[in-house]
Order: structure tokens, then C-alpha cells, then sequence
């Protein structure tokens, strides 16, 4: 009887070890790994940050619309009203013309074509648009234009110069050299002030102010700039000039006698 009650102890014993162990078991399963789910959004969450910077669009390369347009330095002259010039057709010398006057409003009148409009273009633009213009009319003409009269280089002298005015501009002239061109500085000039004005374009102007005084008592020209056709250089006036008129004389009339 004794043996047959242990048995049944362990029986029950191991029935109730092994129901714990199979409800451990099943509760490990269902109950979710914390550690897990924070490596894995921690992975999610730089994942979708390196997607979302590689998707960020890269900066945009400033365009070069704005720069500023500079002049050609060795530009070529460009006929203006008042100009003449010989144009010559060597296999067809009856169209030869000598003379041929640049009228005030740009155009120029030429045998058996209409009036052309030469304003503005340089002697090789111009031989070219003869040959369109001739060759609806010839065939394959050679031409050659000379020009004859035309608009000489100058540059303008104003302000308090000993002669003031416009003055033909002959090989390379600097500032210093211009202003004794012109006469040199009156007493008046204010010598450290002048400025030397230059056409950028149709629109512009550029103004540079240049120190002659500091330049002549360093006794140095290096910076001394050299003349463009079209230049203009003015000499301001001193403040000594300025308030001159207004400074009383001390001539004979001022004089009161003592009594």
C-alpha cells in the first residue's frame, strides 16, 4: 500500500514539473524581446536617417549669369557717321567705288544694292556683309574694303588744365602725360583728386580717382595708367580756389587811416 501511494507521488510530481515547464516555456515565447525590438528601431531609425540625407538634393552650383561682361582688350575699330572708305571687287571692277561717306544715320549708299547699315561693324564684319549682299547678285565676289577717313583716338582735358579741350591720342599716353598735353595744372588744380573717366559700355561709365601730387612726390609712375581712345580726365578745383571769392582783398581801398 505504501509503495503503490509513492508512485502516485511521483507521478503527480513529475506531471506538475513537466506542466511548469511547458507553461515557462510557452510564456518565454510570447512575451517579446525588448533588447531585440530597440537594436532593430535603433537599425530602422538609421536606416531612415542615412536614406533621408541621401536623399536630400545636393546643393546647386551657382550659375555664371550674373558675372560681368568685361570688353575685349584689342577690340577692333567700328565704323561710325562721318566715315569713308574705298570698297574695290577685284573680277568685277564696274562696282568699284572710292569715297563712300558713312551718312549721319549709319548707312551708306552703294551701286546696284540698297542702302546697308555699316554702323557699329568692324572694316572685316563689313566686307563680309558685302559679300551676302553682292553675292545675291555676283558670284562669289572677292572685296576689299579700305578705310580712308575716320575717327582718330582722342581723349578729353577738363577741368583746371592750362587748355582744356580734346586732343589726339598717339601711341601710348599716360595720365601724367595727357594733363601736360593739355597744358599742366593751374594753380587752382587740386593735384591729388583727379579723375580719369572710362566708357565700359554704352551704359557705363567707370570713374577712378588718382593721386598725381602723392605720385610726382614719391617720384614714382608705376601707377600712372595709360589713356584709352574715348577717356576723360578732370581736374577738380582746390579749397584754396574755392573760397577765394569769398576771402576779403586787402587792396589800398581796405586801409582806414588812423587819426
Amino acid at each position: 500500500m505504501f509503495s503503490v501511494c509513492l508512485a502516485f507521488v511521483l507521478v503527480a510530481g513529475q506531471a506538475i514539473c513537466v506542466a511548469q515547464a511547458e507553461s515557462s516555456g510557452s510564456s518565454k515565447v510570447a512575451v517579446p524581446d525588448s533588447s531585440a525590438n530597440t537594436l532593430a528601431g535603433s537599425g530602422a531609425a538609421r536606416a531612415s536617417v542615412s536614406a533621408s540625407s541621401s536623399a536630400e538634393p545636393a546643393p546647386s552650383t551657382p550659375t555664371s549669369g550674373a558675372a560681368p561682361q568685361f570688353q575685349q582688350r584689342d577690340s577692333r575699330y567700328k565704323i561710325q557717321p562721318g566715315d569713308s572708305f574705298d570698297v574695290t571687287f577685284e573680277l568685277s571692277p564696274e562696282f568699284n567705288q572710292t569715297g563712300v561717306a558713312v551718312q549721319p544715320d549709319g548707312f551708306v549708299t552703294l551701286h546696284g544694292v540698297s542702302d546697308i547699315k555699316v554702323q557699329g561693324q568692324t572694316v572685316p564684319q563689313f566686307t563680309e556683309t558685302l559679300r551676302k549682299v553682292y553675292g545675291k547678285i555676283l558670284n562669289d565676289p572677292a572685296i576689299s574694303v579700305v578705310l580712308k577717313d575716320f575717327q582718330r583716338p582722342y581723349f578729353i582735358a577738363d577741368g583746371q588744365v592750362g587748355h582744356p579741350g580734346k586732343y589726339e591720342l598717339r601711341g601710348d599716353t599716360t595720365l601724367t602725360e595727357a594733363i601736360a598735353m593739355a597744358g599742366g595744372f593751374l594753380d587752382t588744380a587740386k593735384h591729388s583728386q583727379v579723375v580719369l573717366y572710362r566708357r565700359v559700355d554704352d551704359n557705363w561709365t567707370s570713374a577712378q580717382l588718382i593721386n598725381v601730387k602723392k605720385m610726382e612726390a614719391d617720384r614714382n609712375l608705376r601707377e600712372d595708367p595709360f589713356l584709352h581712345p574715348g577717356d576723360m580726365l578732370f581736374v577738380p578745383k582746390n579749397t584754396l580756389s574755392k573760397i577765394k571769392p569769398f576771402i576779403p582783398s586787402t587792396g589800398v581801398g581796405a586801409y582806414v587811416p588812423i587819426m
